[in-house]
C-alpha cells in the first residue's frame, strides 16, 4: 500500500515538474487568450449555418445552457453577444465569413502547438502535413455543429419528460428536474468526448485510444469539479465585477479558459509521461530520464 502511494506521488511530482519545465502555465495563457478571440466567431459561424433551417431562439437556449456548463459566470453575456451578431447577419459579407472562420480556428491552432510542446514533438520523427493541421479546426467546427443539433433534439425529449412522472413499484418520482440533470449529463459526456479527441487527434505522436480516453474522462471530471467551485466563488466571494466593472465578463471568461487550458495541458502531460515510460519499456511510474544505466 505504502509502495503504491509512493509510486503514485512520485509520478504526480514528475508530471508537475515536467509541466512547469515545459512552461505549461505560459502555454495555458496563450491557449486561453486565443480561445477568447475564437469563442464568439466560432459560435456565430455555427449559428449562422444552423439558423437557416432551425429556430434561432431554440438554438440560443441550447447554446446558453452549454456555455453555462463550460463558462460559469459568463454565459449570459456571451449569449447576448452572439444574439446581437446574429441580428446583424445581413451586413456579414463573404469576406466577413472568411474573417470569422479565421478567428474561429485560432484556438485550435494554438492548442495544437501547446500540445506539441508538451509531447516534445521536436524530438519525434513524425510530422503532420500542413493541410491536415489547417483542416483540423474546421473538422471540430463540424463536430460542434452536429453536437448542437443532437442537443436540440435531446432538449425536446427532455422537456416532454419534465411533465411526466416515473413510477417504480410503489414509488413515484417527479421528472421536473429531468431537463437540468439531462443537460448536465450530456454536457459531461460531450466534454469527455471532446477531451479524448483532443488527446488522440491533436498530438503528432501516436497516442493509444485507451490512454486518450482515460485522460479525457479524468480531465472532464476534474473540470466539472472545478466548475462547481467557480460557480460558488463567483456567486459568493468574487470581487471581479466590483474591480473590473464593464470588463468583468472578459476577465471571467479569460480566467475560466485559462483554468480549463491548464487542466487540458496537465492531462496531456500525464499521457506524455506514460508514453515516455512505455517507449522505454518501463513501468508507468518509473522515469526514463532518471533511470541509472545498467552496470557493465
Amino acid at each position: 500500500m505504502v509502495s503504491g502511494i509512493s509510486k503514485f506521488t512520485g509520478f504526480v511530482a514528475r508530471v508537475i515538474r515536467q509541466f512547469f519545465h515545459n512552461k505549461g502555465i505560459l502555454l495555458a495563457g496563450g491557449v486561453a487568450y486565443n480561445t477568447l478571440l475564437s469563442v464568439v466567431p466560432l459560435l456565430v459561424v455555427i449559428m449562422l449555418g444552423l439558423s437557416l433551417f432551425m429556430d434561432t431562439g431554440k438554438l440560443l437556449t441550447i447554446i446558453s445552457a452549454q456555455l453555462d456548463f463550460l463558462l460559469p459566470g459568463a454565459a449570459e453575456e456571451l449569449t447576448r453577444t452572439v444574439s446581437a451578431a446574429l441580428e446583424a447577419r445581413s451586413v456579414v459579407s463573404g469576406v466577413g465569413i472568411v474573417v470569422l472562420l479565421f478567428f474561429s480556428s485560432m484556438a485550435f491552432r494554438m492548442l495544437e502547438e501547446a500540445i506539441g510542446i508538451i509531447f516534445d514533438v521536436a524530438r519525434t520523427p513524425r510530422e503532420r502535413r500542413f493541410w491536415v493541421s489547417a483542416l483540423i479546426p474546421y473538422g471540430y467546427m463540424a463536430i460542434f455543429t452536429i453536437g448542437i443539433i443532437l442537443l436540440t433534439a435531446a432538449s425536446t425529449i427532455l422537456e416532454t419528460l419534465a411533465d411526466k412522472q416515473l413510477v417504480v413499484g410503489a414509488w413515484t418520482f417527479s421528472m421536473t428536474n429531468a431537463p437540468r440533470i439531462g443537460f448536465h449529463v450530456l454536457g459531461l459526456i460531450g466534454l469527455c468526448v471532446l477531451f479524448t479527441s483532443i488527446y488522440k487527434v491533436l498530438p503528432v505522436v501516436r497516442i493509444q485510444f485507451r490512454r486518450a480516453l482515460v485522460g479525457g474522462i479524468t480531465a472532464a471530471l476534474l473540470w466539472d469539479g472545478v466548475r462547481w467551485l467557480l460557480v460558488w466563488y463567483f456567486s459568493n466571494i468574487s470581487l471581479v465585477n466590483l474591480i473590473y466593472g464593464s470588463l468583468a465578463t472578459v476577465v471571467i471568461v479569460l480566467l475560466v479558459m485559462e483554468i480549463a487550458a491548464i487542466i487540458i495541458l496537465l492531462g496531456a502531460q500525464v499521457i506524455a509521461e506514460l508514453e515516455r515510460s512505455a517507449r522505454a519499456g518501463l513501468p508507468w511510474y518509473e522515469n526514463p530520464k532518471g533511470r541509472r544505466p545498467a552496470p557493465d
